[in-house]
């Protein structure tokens, strides 16, 4: 009896540390259900996409993004998971799991539904979104005020980091996480340096002609909001981009004194 009141409190241990790990990681989702097309709780179209939830869940332990579709017409469901190509399995696994359940806390009835969380996307539909790209819907998570004293010269240092990057990923296809690409660059410029590392990364299904033109979509809407922040993570459907930047570090000359009390005492 005692051997199985142990293995009962450490299991119910382990659900409620999932479980809350789960609802502090919900509140950074994006959650987007369908707003009038539920479903009836004896049809198939439930049963196909717990079977579509339960797949993605066992193959998030194994790769960063898989998708898989479950049924026949009218009832098939399509769905998808993308974990950001930095996480080990571990965390993927986690990301997914923790998603899902928020899709049957959230959405359970809806027809489709589709969640963004800081690492990992994961949704489900009634039509196929396969080699898609879609504008809406997306989401912008960054710091608030500027990072630096010359915002216009981090902005464009910042928008030609990505441009390359956006290139170098639009040709990784065949890589063994395909259209990601992880770059930090030490930067420098009048009132300091600092260490900038950016990434970006598209959804396996893509062309590279597609994948391009969504992180350019994800540039355009870090370009409006906020390519001046400090750190700034933007999420489409079907591609991401995130960056961040060190602390500034002042720029020390030979001297000693770094440029600006030069530049300073120059003008004195």
């Amino acid at each position: 009896m005692t051997g199985i009141n142990t293995h009962f409190a450490v299991a119910l241990f382990c659900f409620f540390s999932f479980s809350l790990r789960a609802m502090s990681q919900a509140s950074q989702m994006l959650i987007d259900c369908t707003q009038f097309d539920n479903v009836t709780r004896t049809s198939s179209y439930l049963s196909n996409r717990d079977m579509v939830l339960s797949t993605l869940r066992n193959r998030s332990s194994i790769g960063s993004y898989s998708n898989a579709t479950a049924g026949l017409s009218p009832n098939t469901i399509y769905g998808m998971f993308l974990c950001r190509g930095d996480l080990n399995r571990t965390s993927c696994s986690d990301c997914v799991n923790a998603t899902t359940l928020e899709i049957y806390k959230s959405c359970f009835y809806r027809k489709s539904a589709l969640v963004i969380s800081n690492e990992c996307i994961v949704r489900y539909s009634n039509v196929s979104f396969f080699t898609l790209v879609e504008d809406v819907p997306s989401t912008a998570r960054f710091s608030t005020g500027n990072s630096l004293d010359s915002p216009q010269f981090f902005s464009q240092t910042l928008l030609e980091k990505l441009d390359a990057l956006i290139l170098r990923a639009s040709l990784s296809s065949s890589l063994p996480v395909p259209y990601f690409v992880n770059d930090q660059q030490h930067v420098t410029q009048l009132e300091g340096s600092y260490d900038l590392h950016a990434m970006v990364q598209c959804s396996p299904d893509l062309d590279p002609r597609n994948c391009t033109v969504c992180l350019r979509l994800a540039v355009q809407r870090l370009s409006g909001c906020c390519s001046h922040a400090q750190f700034a993570r933007i999420f489409y459907t079907k591609c991401l981009i995130t960056y961040e930047i060190s602390a500034l570090q002042p720029n020390v000359t030979s001297l000693g004194v770094t440029k600006s009390e030069s530049l300073t005492v120059y003008i004195i």
